[in-house]
This record gives structure tokens, sequence and C-alpha cells, in this order.
């Protein structure tokens, strides 16, 4: 079997329950010390844990860092951030 270098998740964890989110999160963490994980979704909890979070807006780049640093900066991931946790709660 080949390892594949590169791993791309499309959305694909926006459907399953929140334990299976983080039990798939889990695993892929521990993939990734051996692979590059790209995961595109609109959950924060999925991107949270990420070693590098890039928001897109309207097809453009408009923040980059980790959770802590974009939540720092008040913007965009911080305003989402904001939303999913109240409706979360």
């Amino acid at each position: 079997m080949t390892k594949a270098p590169i791993l791309i998740f499309d959305d694909s964890l926006s459907a399953v329950d929140a334990k299976t989110d983080l039990a798939i999160r889990s695993h892929l963490k521990a993939l990734g010390k051996t692979c590059t994980i790209l995961i595109v979704t609109h959950r924060i909890s999925t991107a949270k844990d990420a070693d590098r979070i890039v928001v897109l807006d309207e097809g453009k780049i408009v923040e980059m860092g980790s959770d802590e640093e974009l939540r720092n900066k008040k913007g965009l991931y911080a305003k989402i951030a904001s939303i999913q946790s109240s409706v979360a709660a």
C-alpha cells in the first residue's frame, strides 16, 4: 500500500455528529505526522487544531494563522467562531 503524501478532505466532516467528528480528527492528527492534510471546512471546531488556518472570503485569502491568532485578530474567523459557539451553547 502506497501512502499518500497529501490528503485532501473537502467539507467531509460537515455531515457527521460531534462525537464522530472528534474521532476522525483524532485519527487525522496522528496521520498528520507522516503526511500533509488539507481540510476544507465551515466548522471552527474542525479547523481549530490545524497548524495553519487559511480563511477565504469570496475566493480571496483574508486571514491566515492559528486558531488563537485568528481569534485575537477579531476578523472574519473570530466572528464565525463567535456565531458557531453561541449556536452550540
